[in-house]
């Protein structure tokens, strides 16, 4: 990874009649790194991606690619950059291989180089014994990679990846994730992926910008954001509505922060082990009982949580059932 800044944005923002979708996002991108964007649906990821690849053009704010501005270089940027998208868009009455060479015709990539490359793709994504194949009958797992191919066709310096691994199991999520290392590692790709997936952003990311109503709250590495909550967390269910005892937890040692929702406590802690006991002693000298107690160090969904104030798992299952949805809907039309 390099020092040189392969994309800057500066106060971008998009807006759909009153509704804001990207409010004012500003951060750069180094050359040679995968940089994430965490966030649920509807947090202005897609969006976002959108803008930069110059399929919408920005309320307001600015961005350069390469150096180049996407209001006023809007073909070259196109040129530097490829896309594999959330959907799926891959024809399915073609092969395998004449869908990546359609996407070279789309950028004007003569067909004596195209073939010879599309077939490299597809070996790298080891698709090549399916390339004459229909893509109808392709796997799931087996058309996310095709994507991924078709968005290597241009040789891009860029690669945006929006929610490469939704909807596939937890082997086939893996394997695309050797994929987006390889692609980094091996040919120094600068990568922006979104994802609503904690591990996966944890995982893939040199540096994460925690997204949510289309505004960033939160850049840095996944060490520096589970650091920056300052503490192990404590996590204390009683039986009881009340009384709050907030203040009381807040006065023992090492002790950080409490908050409570509802029958819960949520406490920040220097050192868990130790406050651990301490609370379960205050609380059962206010007569509360305790129903679950749990130490957790810091990890990335306690990052988000401390950021946003909610947890993104929730958020994550919602999209998912969303997701099957119209994967149903669109079977149905065929």
């Amino acid at each position: 990874m390099s020092d040189r800044d392969i994309v800057k944005v500066e106060g971008l923002s998009k807006s759909f009649g009153n509704l804001k979708a990207v409010d004012g996002v500003t951060f750069e991108i180094k050359e040679g790194e995968i940089f994430g964007f965490l966030g649920p649906n509807g947090a202005g990821k897609t969006t976002t991606i959108n803008m930069l690849t110059t399929l919408l053009r920005a309320t307001s704010g600015k961005a350069e690619i390469d150096g180049l501005d996407i209001h006023k270089h809007p073909n070259e940027v196109r040129r530097r950059v490829g896309v594999v998208p959330q959907e799926y868009t891959a024809d399915e009455d073609l092969t395998g291989l004449q869908n990546i060479i359609l996407c070279a015709d789309l950028y004007g990539i003569p067909r004596s180089n195209s073939k010879d490359h599309a077939l490299e793709l597809l070996k790298l994504v080891e698709l090549e014994d399916a390339a004459d194949r229909k893509v109808s009958t392709y796997s799931g797992g087996m058309r996310r990679r095709l994507e991924l191919a078709s968005g290597l066709i241009n040789y891009p310096k860029l690669l945006f990846l929006d929610e490469p691994t939704l909807g596939l199991d937890v082997q086939t999520r893996t394997a695309v994730w050797n994929y987006i290392r390889m692609l980094k590692e091996n040919y120094g790709m600068t990568l922006f992926l979104t994802t609503h997936y904690l591990e996966e952003a944890d995982l893939l990311c040199d540096r994460i910008a925690i997204v949510d109503h289309g505004h960033i709250i939160k850049i840095g590495s996944p060490s520096e954001l589970k650091s920056s909550i300052g503490g192990d967390i404590i996590t204390v269910g009683v039986a009881e509505s009340g009384p709050d005892i907030s203040a009381d937890i807040a006065k023992l040692p090492l002790v950080k922060d409490v908050k409570k929702s509802d029958h819960e406590y949520r406490i920040k802690s220097e050192v868990g082990e130790e406050s651990s006991i301490k609370v379960i002693d205050l609380v059962r000298s206010k007569g509360l009982h305790v129903t679950k107690i749990s130490l957790t160090k810091p990890t990335l969904d306690e990052a988000y949580l401390e950021f946003t104030g909610k947890n993104i798992r929730e958020e994550e299952a919602n999209k998912m059932d969303s997701f099957k949805q119209r994967v149903t809907m669109m079977r149905a039309r065929r």
